[in-house]
């Protein structure tokens, strides 16, 4: 028997290939035209919900993260600042096994306090990774320094973390389930 069915496969090559997409058009022109890094933030922790939701798998997210590292890296050679969002999802895998996947999923409150504090969290380390690996120590200086620069990332950490929740209460309220889809 084997541990992903065809359609957790599938859940994890269409959220890894939106979140690549995304991230390498849309994400560089916001980031040119604001400063700003939140944006793929918050389309990665949407994506990463929308994993989890259909999958409810330890892995499924992290794989989630890695193919949509290598699709991005594959698309946009330059683009190493996506291993830090790599990171970001198996960290957001291994919290939200911890935690447990009914609590991040089910239970209306404890569902909002623990994925909006994973989301926040992981995204964090995301920043920081990037922050301290790929980005020039000057461009971080005048962003405010590495605490700022990571701040901003769990900005948009918790943005995508309501709006991936929305969308999940939203398809739950209409009957929809993993299995129905």
């Amino acid at each position: 028997m084997t541990y992903f069915s065809t359609r957790d496969i599938i859940a994890i090559a269409m959220c890894a290939a939106l979140w690549a997409v995304l991230g390498i058009t849309i994400v560089p022109i916001f980031w040119r035209v604001t400063g700003m890094p939140f944006l793929c933030d918050m389309i990665g922790v949407v994506v990463l919900t929308i994993a989890l939701w259909w999958t409810r798998k330890l892995g499924a997210v992290t794989l989630t993260g890695a193919v949509a590292t290598i699709l991005t890296l594959t698309l946009r050679p330059e683009a190493t600042h996506f291993f830090g969002f790599m990171a970001a999802s198996v960290v957001f895998d291994a919290l939200t096994r911890l935690i447990g996947y009914r609590n991040c999923l089910e239970r209306p409150i404890p569902s909002a306090i623990s994925l909006l504090s994973i989301s926040i969290v992981s995204t964090a380390v995301a920043g920081l990774i990037i922050g301290l690996l790929f980005m020039n120590p000057k461009a971080i200086a005048s962003m405010g320094g590495l605490a700022f620069f990571a701040g901003l990332h769990a900005l948009g950490g918790f943005i995508g973390g309501v709006i991936g929740l929305t969308v999940v209460r939203a398809l739950m309220a209409r009957g929809v389930t993993p299995d129905r889809l």
